[in-house]
């Protein structure tokens, strides 16, 4: 699981007229497409020992994203599309492993089924009034807990590995629609790269926890 995630206080309510929450979800949406991309190049070349690389890569860039993020949007930009390279070095050799264990099928398939969820997570939040503090609270606050269980689980085994994909699953997903619902509500005058920030951390995530899942189920097969 790769979480970087900064917790930030924001409004409830939608206070910005439509046509501005649209245009930055285009924006946002923009940016993270464009990552993704990015991504999968990264994937591509990463070598076998990239994934310490990548991490370490990742953490630094993000803190250097929130510096920038205000004074200079063009640089954080830049940054952000660093980030989405070397994210591909940090999972690149995962994935690489699960290729060659099941074909290339899986990964399409979790890249198609994470992106159809995180589009009916997106409506979700745009049709429902959501007080998505609420939500980003109790999502952030699972996550704390998740992954402290997962560290204790390598040690006293009493996690399984799918016990803790589903539950990294149902706590991005929350947090992809409180995203999701900040955007709606303008933003809270965060940019859009630090948005389009949250959004692609939320979708590595529940990317990497749909393919666990698929190749645990295609495991015991």
């Amino acid at each position: 699981m790769n979480d970087y995630r900064l917790s930030n206080s924001y409004p409830t309510i939608i206070d910005v007229p439509r046509e501005s929450a649209s245009a930055l979800l285009a924006k946002v949406l923009g940016i993270t497409a464009l990552g993704f991309l990015i991504t999968a190049f990264g994937v591509a070349t990463a070598p076998a020992g990239g994934s310490f690389i990548g991490f370490i890569a990742v953490l630094g860039l993000i803190f250097a994203i929130n510096f920038a993020r205000r004074g200079n949007p063009a640089l954080a930009l830049g940054l952000f599309l660093c980030l989405a390279y070397f994210m591909g070095w940090e999972i690149g050799p995962l994935i690489h492993r699960y290729i060659r264990a099941f074909g290339s099928t899986i990964v399409f398939n979790a890249a198609g089924t994470t992106g159809c969820g995180m589009a009916v997570m997106g409506c979700v939040a745009y049709l429902f009034n959501i007080n998505y503090r609420r939500v980003a609270g109790i999502a952030l606050a699972a996550l704390l807990l998740l992954v402290i269980a997962g560290i204790a689980s390598m040690f006293f085994h009493f996690l399984a590995p799918d016990t803790y994909s589903w539950l990294a699953l149902g706590i991005f997903s929350l947090l992809t629609v409180a995203d999701f619902a900040r955007i709606r509500a303008g933003g809270d005058g965060a940019s859009a790269v630090s948005l389009a920030l949250s959004i692609y951390l939320d979708g590595i995530n529940i990317f990497m926890a749909v393919l666990q899942l698929m190749g645990g189920r295609r495991s015991r097969d």
